[in-house]
């Protein structure tokens, strides 16, 4: 055999970046997600922004119950997202969840090992995105059953909107629900909005919401905001990014707060 050649050690190191990429997000998705990832990957990173996933534990049926039990797992999944080094914002890619588990009680979950993140739940990023859009009177459209729709109206009409409809399709898995195709979405957005309605808001991470939010605001006439669209809306502005991208609909032209 040949001999190997002797193995030379540089002796001067190359300079090295602040950061692999500048800004970073991370993601928390539960382990039978099939969209947030792919939505994340074609809305929010770039050369400019890195996005960084992590799944925790869950198991169908969605019910108030099983969401709950996810709360446990924020701290940790959190924790495994570039250990020790800063994010730009974080992410808990589950509606319902963060409903029924609530806003706070997840922030806190997640800086118990990301200490200062900012925190990004769909809803509290839909609710964002509603009051960008300036609407108020509002319907809803979800994939769940009538049990887990409930905390979700309730959670709206809190926060001070006039919920004219609210519709659901009755399934309890979440891989299924993102086996809906975006033109049925399409269909759907037009049968589920009031005609009085300043917007939609299509709840769920599992739906392939973002990739039919052109055709449900061309349906029907006014602004559509989605789980997955609003949080990487939300997620983008958060790391300075104020890029337009007006085929993931209206709320991607606007600015966080607007």
């Amino acid at each position: 055999m040949k001999a190997l050649p002797e193995i030379t050690l540089h002796p001067i190191r190359p300079p090295l970046d602040a950061r692999p990429i500048e800004r970073r997000v991370g993601l928390i998705i539960l382990a039978t997600d099939h969209t947030s990832e792919p939505d994340f990957r074609r809305m929010v990173a770039s050369e400019r922004i890195g996005v960084y996933v992590a799944r925790v534990p869950y198991a169908n049926p969605t019910t108030p119950e099983n969401l709950r039990k996810m709360q446990p797992a924020l701290t940790a999944g959190a924790a495994l997202i570039l250990p020790d080094e800063p994010l730009d914002a974080i992410c808990y890619s589950c509606t319902s969840a963060s409903v029924v588990i609530g806003d706070a009680e997840i922030e806190a979950a997640i800086q118990a090992a990301k200490p200062g993140v900012p925190v990004v739940t769909p809803p509290m990023a839909g609710v964002r995105g509603l009051k960008a859009l300036s609407a108020r009177r509002i319907s809803i459209l979800t994939p769940y059953t009538v049990e887990t729709s409930r905390p979700m109206a309730d959670y709206f009409a809190a926060r001070g909107f006039d919920i004219l409809s609210f519709t659901c399709l009755g399934f309890e898995d979440d891989r299924e629900m993102a086996r809906i195709a975006p033109a049925a979405l399409v269909d759907l957005a037009r049968e589920a909005t009031d005609a009085s309605a300043d917007a939609l808001f299509v709840s769920c991470t599992a739906l392939r919401g973002a990739l039919a939010v052109g055709g449900m605001e061309n349906a029907i006439g006014r602004p559509v905001v989605t789980s997955n669209q609003a949080t990487a809306w939300n997620c983008l502005r958060l790391c300075g990014d104020e890029t337009e991208h007006p085929e993931f609909g209206r709320l991607m032209t606007l600015r966080l707060g607007q």
